[in-house]
């Protein structure tokens, strides 16, 4: 028998597990499958396929697809910088910093749209001046939309990369620094391949979290079909008008959640 294998039950408790822990977890287990069986059990089959090309529906899932795509570029294009600021830059209140890059994780996303108007509103705090000054009006709009999914999103893809960047070997940094090669070449040339895996990760993330943002997104950007109303949002709707269409839209959402799990595995799955 060879030592990783007897390491590996060497690991495992002795003896049968006890009820008390497994009657509970089995109730968890059922409490968090369940809802997905059932939602599978009462789809339309039959019809699936005609109602997923429906007005309503295309409508709302090409603007989710643009948005999430959008949202997710934007949260790469600026949260990747914040994230090596982070790991690689130390300045006083860096803890402070980061825990404010995390806020929106844990933040009621209506919050996070009520935010979002009072700094990006008409008469925000910045959203007043960009009105005069340029014409730019993002609430209640697609540039809303993204908005509102790149704020909710971003903390996905900043944690993902830092995590990467302090677990990447300096040693070839500093191997780059001493031939000579400057700051934005070491990032460019070497940092990023080194946390390449970290940034697809964080991105996936970002896509999936900014796919399925209803709450900063309805209070930001409202509910307009064809122009603000996501997938979430025409869920939420079609459940008082067409619950068949509701189901449907859920069974996209779940197959995305499904997929994106699917292509994370390696990073949540121990690996022999």
């Amino acid at each position: 028998m060879s030592p990783r294998l007897r390491a590996r039950e060497g690991d495992r408790p002795p003896g049968r597990p006890p009820w008390v822990l497994v009657a509970p977890a089995l109730v968890g287990l059922a409490f968090l499958v369940l809802p997905l069986v059932g939602l599978l059990v009462r789809a339309p089959w039959s019809t699936l396929g005609t109602r997923l090309v429906q007005g309503q529906v295309l409508d709302a899932l090409r603007l989710s697809l643009l948005s999430a795509t959008l949202a997710t570029a934007l949260c790469v294009l600026f949260g990747v910088p914040l994230a090596w600021v982070l790991a690689r830059v130390p300045f006083p209140g860096v803890r402070l910093v980061r825990a404010l890059v995390t806020v929106p994780l844990v933040l009621p996303p209506v919050v996070g749209g009520v935010a979002l108007l009072l700094v990006l509103g008409r008469r925000g705090l910045v959203g007043g001046w960009l009105d005069d000054a340029f014409g730019l009006t993002f609430p209640f709009t697609t540039a809303g939309v993204v908005l509102a999914e790149t704020f909710v999103a971003m903390p996905f893809l900043v944690i993902s990369v830092e995590g990467a960047l302090r677990a990447a070997d300096l040693r070839y940094e500093e191997a780059a620094a001493t031939l000579g090669a400057t700051r934005w070449t070491i990032f460019r040339r070497v940092t990023l391949p080194l946390v390449a895996p970290g940034v697809a990760a964080g991105a996936i993330l970002c896509w999936a979290r900014a796919l399925g943002e209803f709450g900063a997104t309805i209070t930001f950007a409202g509910n307009f079909p064809g122009r603000t109303q996501t997938m979430p949002l025409a869920v939420y709707l079609a459940l008082e008008t067409d619950p068949q269409a509701a189901i449907v839209l859920s069974l996209v959402l779940l197959a995305v959640s499904v997929l994106v799990l699917a292509a994370l595995r390696d990073r949540w799955v121990g690996t022999s």
